[in-house]
């Protein structure tokens, strides 16, 4: 379904969130101070505008509180994202999603009443640890900052036992949610389906209980 969302900065994180949330058939309204970020981004979003969006009256006149989510990509300044996150707020937009550098912004935007707060770095780093930690992973994908979703092959102790065998859910606090074998996947395996070593395993839980089953 076709949603729409308002982006405000335009540095390299914003340019690249607008682009794509466009690219994925989005409307996208990307907004920044900057003429040049805005003539840059133009042809890859539904409109592009220059203004200030610490200035709550610029955003009522572009109609912001009628899009579906505004993306916070400002950067360093944290006293501008505080501003403009109120403002959102008090424009009444549904999600508000902000960018953070770290912590302290991230709690500091939190309080003001950011829906999520990313610290893109930060959650880049994560998943490249979650690759580089264990050769046994082919991939990754987070959920949240505690769950995810990776693609392991069968543990060796593993092969021959069923699912209903294993108890992997009682005894990892994980689901075997998908099965890939030969090119085809199962999805959803039932009790009784019987690993193999040629299996890859689409596994779903939380980061801490992925590591210790990759172990």
């Amino acid at each position: 379904m076709k949603k729409t969302y308002v982006v405000i900065g335009l540095g390299k994180f914003g340019s690249t969130v607008a682009s794509k949330l466009y690219e994925l058939g989005n409307e996208v309204l990307a907004i920044d101070t900057s003429e040049e970020n805005v003539q840059r981004i133009e042809n890859h979003v539904t409109y592009a505008v220059v203004g200030d969006a610490r200035d709550e009256e610029v955003l009522r006149s572009l109609g912001v509180r009628n899009y579906d989510c505004a993306v916070l990509a400002i950067g360093t300044d944290l006293a501008t994202s505080v501003i403009v996150t109120l403002n959102l707020k008090e424009l009444g937009v549904p999600q508000i999603l902000c960018k953070a550098t770290d912590e302290v912004q991230k709690r500091a935007l939190e309080k003001v009443g950011a829906d999520r707060v990313v610290i893109p770095e930060r959650e880049m780093g994560i998943k490249l640890a979650q690759g580089l930690s264990s050769s046994s992973i082919l991939d990754y994908i987070e959920l949240s900052n505690d769950c995810g979703i990776v693609e392991i092959p069968v543990p060796e102790i593993w092969m021959g036992k069923t699912i209903r065998e294993l108890n992997i859910r009682a005894k990892y606090g994980v689901n075997v949610i998908a099965v890939r074998h030969d090119g085809e996947i199962s999805v959803a395996p039932g009790g009784e389906y019987k690993m193999a070593e040629e299996n890859v395993l689409v596994v779903l839980g939380k980061n801490d209980q992925l590591s210790k089953l990759k172990k």
